[in-house]
């Protein structure tokens, strides 16, 4: 078949390179994929917001599949737009429709829903400007730290942790009445702050069906022992070692059954992936957040991880019978040490000629923030290169992809040479 990718990132670029792997695939575009991604199919200068665009490019290729890499097109709608179309609504579109995508699009929807399923997550209240006052009293009930995070989506940087009252009223008056976020923040949810250890979990559902695919930790900290300020993610480890069976058992039951037969049950059509941020405390799964796509640099661990046909399991989601489809795993460990620009997550460096590329060993490298300007690879992003490696252990995964990290340069590179060794 012929496969659409949207996306630019590294998650994109770790789609691709698992597509390309599958027989079932004829041909892949990715719009606009990256200076990685065209080594895999062929890239489209299409971007994954423009509906438009992207159907000329659908049915100019005669593309079978479209799977959608970030959030943005699924929360405005990109599977809706190709349903309501008569000339796109044979092609399926792996990724939810709008309603479903709040679950990432909306945080006070996904608390609603997780306390209508009862699901286990952190006490939390919605306010807006006119229920300010009100929010004001809220936070001084439920214990600090405080947790503000804006409804809506805020490039990642709509989440707040506030150390007292006072810092967390100051910050709620920015959010909702001098718009911090834009709009993004004009409803804020106030969140009781739990303490434990985080870690992403990742399901493939049809709807009916599920899969849970490997697990993921990743690492939000722009400085090495988890210190500076938070990034898109420096890198990830998967498996995560104290996400045992015992306590996979306790999230498939009390997280991942409520959440598809939830959906199912409210008539909310979803396919794709879920992504499940949780927090184990004391060994017990609580839901921080849902996302409806995979993670970035989590899915260049889990993509690593998976060794059937992962084509095969997108045309299971697509089809309606997942529950036929096989998923195998290795019991290996892979690690991600994501490569950063200089200045990077502030005002950051681009344009910057990467090389040693074709020196990595033993690592994938996949591109998240490059482009091609004649044959050199420079950099466009912040978060530029991701290297991993998967191993027959964690540390000899973290430590090959960091080695290989270190055989790339470009001015101002950067990367965590410390990932995962907490769980070591």
């Amino acid at each position: 078949m012929n496969i659409l990718l949207l996306g630019s990132g590294g998650r994109e670029s770790a789609f691709a390179w698992k597509i390309s792997e599958s027989p079932k695939c004829d041909k892949l575009f990715i719009a606009p994929g990256n200076a990685g991604t065209c080594q895999y199919g062929t890239n489209l200068d299409v971007k994954a917001n423009d509906f438009e665009g992207v159907k000329k490019a659908a049915l100019e290729n005669n593309v079978d599949l479209v799977l959608v890499g970030p959030e943005e097109p699924l929360v405005k709608g990109i599977h809706d737009f190709f349903l309501a179309d008569a000339a796109l609504k044979h092609i399926p579109v792996i990724g939810p429709q709008a309603e479903g995508a709040q679950l990432e699009g909306s945080k006070d929807f996904s608390k609603q829903f997780m306390v209508r399923h009862n699901i286990p997550a952190a006490a939390s209240k919605t306010f807006t400007i006119d229920t300010i006052n009100e929010g004001y009293d809220y936070l001084g009930t439920i214990g600090l730290p405080i947790v503000l995070k804006a409804d809506g989506l805020a490039a990642g940087k709509g989440v707040l942790i506030c150390a007292t009252v006072d810092e967390a009223k100051q910050e709620l008056k920015e959010m909702l009445a001098d718009a911090k976020f834009g709009d993004a923040s004009s409803s804020v949810v106030i969140e009781q702050f739990l303490s434990g250890i985080e870690l992403s979990v990742f399901v493939m559902t049809d709807g009916t069906n599920y899969k849970v695919l490997p697990e993921a930790k990743d690492y939000k900290r722009i400085g090495e022992g988890d210190t500076g300020l938070n990034t898109g993610g420096m890198g990830s480890v998967s498996p995560v070692p104290f996400a045992d069976a015992a306590f996979m058992q306790k999230v498939e039951e009390r997280i991942i059954i409520p959440t598809v037969n939830g959906l199912k049950n409210e008539n909310i059509p979803y396919i794709g992936f879920i992504f499940i941020g949780l927090m184990s405390c004391g060994g017990e799964p609580y839901v921080i957040e849902y996302n409806c796509r995979m993670g970035d640099p989590e899915t260049e661990s889990v993509m690593m991880r998976i060794e059937s046909d992962f084509v095969d399991l997108l045309s299971g989601v697509a089809e309606g019978n997942l529950d036929q489809k096989e998923l195998i795993i290795s019991g290996k460990t892979a690690a991600t040490v994501m490569m950063v620009a200089g200045g990077y997550p502030g005002e950051y460096l681009r344009h910057k000629t990467i090389t040693g590329i074709e020196n990595v060993r033993e690592s994938q490298v996949f591109h998240a923030g490059t482009y091609l300007d004649g044959d050199t690879i420079k950099t466009s992003g912040g978060r530029v290169l991701a290297v991993t490696s998967l191993q027959s252990n964690m540390f000899t995964a973290l430590q090959q992809a960091t080695a290989d990290a270190s055989r790339i340069y470009y001015d101002g590179m950067y990367f965590r040479k410390d990932i995962g060794f907490d769980l070591l």
